[in-house]
């Protein structure tokens, strides 16, 4: 499903987009240079995976990486089955065995946007976990199948330098009926 989404041609950075097909959608987009839908992306997946997450209408896109953090961290995120991940490698363990797992990272500075991608599964050795975190799938100011957390977050230096303000959020997934055996 990460693959499907097609982030490399969809969710471009400086181009006003419909949030949930990631197609441009014709609106002028009044501050390209700023312009990134990482946070729109996530939703959109979220929506398709019948995952909760606070998505536009409910929100506008506008600070919604930061809003999707409070949201998660909060009871909001708690009640609708978000669990917090402690570290890096749970984050990667979860992710391989199938858990719809997020990293997200909250502004420090009021105004400054944060940014959150999803954690998709790869094989790495705690070393590689510790260094360059999880393989993420991201939309940004650079758009990722693939990336390592450390590149994806690049443009966020406390995300994943020396602060780590990194966040990791699991959910689990609803198993189809066919694959349930009914």
């Amino acid at each position: 499903m990460l693959d499907r989404a097609d982030v490399a041609h969809h969710w471009l950075a400086g181009v006003h987009v419909d949030w949930r097909s990631g197609e441009p959608d014709g609106k002028v987009e009044r501050h390209p240079e700023h312009a990134t839908h990482c946070s729109t992306f996530v939703a959109s997946l979220a929506e398709r995976m019948q995952v909760p997450l606070l998505r536009p209408p409910e929100h506008l896109d506008h600070q919604l990486a930061n809003a999707q953090f409070d949201w998660l961290l909060g009871e909001a995120g708690r009640s609708n089955g978000w669990v917090p991940v402690a570290t890096p490698l749970e984050a990667q363990q979860r992710a391989n065995r199938g858990e719809w797992v997020l990293a997200v990272y909250r502004a420090m500075k009021e105004g400054h946007h944060g940014h959150i991608a999803i954690v998709r599964p790869d094989v790495k050795t705690a070393a590689e976990l510790e260094a360059d975190g999880p393989q993420i799938t991201q939309a940004g100011k650079h758009n990722y199948q693939s990336a390592t957390l450390a590149v994806g977050f690049d443009q966020h230096p406390q995300a994943w330098g020396t602060v780590r303000a990194v966040r990791f959020f699991a959910h689990a997934l609803a198993v189809p009926e066919a694959a349930a055996g009914k």
